[in-house]
């Protein structure tokens, strides 16, 4: 057989290698993202991309990398095609690398097509505005900044804060509140440890999760480029789900730090300018590309949801990966140093925090009456209590009136009771509300002024004397 008719362009002369990256003579008709063959000169053959074409060269990034090239021996084969992800339903309860490998020790998939990692252009005029809720199971969640079907919600992290494990309990409790529908999770994991890595695959085997899920596990020791296409397949995959099974699809990716490093060093080597703190000016469209996946299309069933998890280098919300984040999706869930170090879990700042499609999502049919109304009283008792504990460190507790610490109290017993949970304690949006009335109830009933008098007499439980 020859297997020249598999390709249709070649390049004969490599110029130069950098790293993962090779710089060639100009392949005539060589497409951006196409899928290259790079034979080396012992023969070995290393798949690669074409990220960078010109009419003076064309730049292939090769998966896996090369540790020497024989420049004179060596050659670039085009196929003539984009890195595309084989699919079928076989790829629920599967794990596989950042190439779309299986690491799970089973089967190959066995595909019935094959899709563009890149996905495909929607129309916008077709997509729907999120409106439906997904109950995470997690107060701070689902009461203050609840996650609506076909949003982009990220979390905002720190180094060594509990991310992983609120990730975990979001994949294990996740589900589409009050309706029998096919819901599915696609988890990718970018440039984590092999702790992490463990801890994330025995979590999903151990709970039964696996079953419903579609996992990528990309570890900090694999090739860097590897980072830039585990997030793509695994958006793909949803893709598929959602748009040719008709299933509901919520998408977590961590760490999208990790993503934008990549991307950062990949740029450093093709000598591109850097802009902010060195990561390249395209970054922005980068991210749009995947986040914009989300949502929503008229005329189908399914839909995706992203929850995008990043850790702010040095806690910093403006440095530039959580600051082009947070223009491209709908809000954030950002978790608190603070709140860690008093034992609070999970850590959730509600403050910073904001879901802008909440409202959406709440209310009467989809979560409960009363929602709107618990969202509102509740931030505004909060935030006066947070208020009177910092007047309080410096007048002193004592210094303050009976109402002021009433209010005091109440803002501890918020963090204490609504805010943290149990790792493993799953809570019903009705439970969350009735946890909300509860400490409503130790507040002055005149001063429930955010919420219906119609819901006071319904929900406000009657205090014992």
């Amino acid at each position: 057989m020859d297997l020249s008719s598999l390709y249709v362009r070649e390049s004969r002369a490599i110029n130069r290698a950098k790293g993962a990256l090779l710089v060639a003579e100009s392949i005539p008709g060589v497409m951006f993202n196409e899928i290259v063959d790079v034979q080396l000169g012992n023969g070995e053959i290393k798949s690669g991309q074409a990220i960078d074409i010109s009419k003076e060269a064309t730049i292939v990034q090769v998966f896996g990398g090369v540790s020497e090239v024989d420049l004179v021996g060596s050659r670039i084969r085009c196929k003539g095609e984009t890195l595309k992800l084989p699919v079928s339903p076989d790829i629920l309860g599967r794990i596989f690398n950042g190439m779309g490998d299986p690491i799970d020790g089973g089967p190959t998939v066995i595909p019935e097509d094959y899709l563009d990692i890149n996905g495909e252009p929607v129309n916008p005029a077709n997509r729907q505005p999120p409106a439906e809720f997904i109950e995470t199971g997690i107060s701070s969640i689902d009461g203050l900044n609840a996650l609506v079907r076909g949003q982009k919600l990220p979390i905002f992290s720190g180094s060594g804060l509990p991310h992983n494990r609120i990730v975990s309990q979001i994949i294990r409790q996740a589900a589409v509140k009050g309706k029998e529908e096919r819901f599915a999770l696609v988890f990718a994991a970018i440039g984590i440890s092999y702790d992490d890595a463990s801890f994330f695959m025995n979590n999903l085997e151990k709970t039964g999760a696996l079953e419903r899920t579609v996992a990528f596990i990309n570890t900090a020791s694999d090739p860097v480029i590897e980072r830039i296409s585990t997030p793509r397949l695994a958006l793909t995959a949803a893709d598929y789900l959602a748009w040719k099974q008709n299933m509901h699809v919520l998408v977590i990716l961590t760490d999208m730090t990790n993503y934008c490093e990549a991307l950062r060093e990949l740029s450093s080597m093709r000598e591109e300018i850097p802009s902010r703190r060195g990561y390249p000016g395209y970054m922005y469209t980068d991210l749009a590309t995947m986040y914009e996946r989300a949502g929503r299309i008229a005329g189908m069933e399914g839909s995706v949801t992203i929850m995008p998890i990043l850790t702010m280098p040095d806690d910093d919300v403006t440095h530039p990966i959580p600051d082009l984040t947070g223009y491209i999706t709908e809000g954030q869930i950002v978790l608190s140093r603070n709140l860690e170090r008093k034992g609070v879990y999970p850590p959730i700042d509600v403050f910073p925090s904001l879901s802008r499609m909440m409202k959406e999502g709440i209310g009467p049919g989809k979560t409960r009456e009363d929602h709107n109304n618990v969202f509102m009283q509740s931030y505004a008792a909060y935030a006066e209590g947070c208020y009177l504990r910092e007047i309080s460190t410096i007048i002193g507790a004592e210094a303050l009136g009976e109402r002021d610490k009433i209010y005091l109290t109440n803002a501890d017993e918020f963090e204490r009771r609504f805010i943290s949970q149990g790792e493993w304690e799953k809570r019903t949006v009705e439970n969350t509300l009735d946890i909300a009335w509860e400490l409503f109830s130790a507040l002055p009933k005149e001063d429930l002024k955010l919420i219906q008098e119609d819901f006071i007499k319904k929900y406000l439980p009657e205090r014992g004397e």
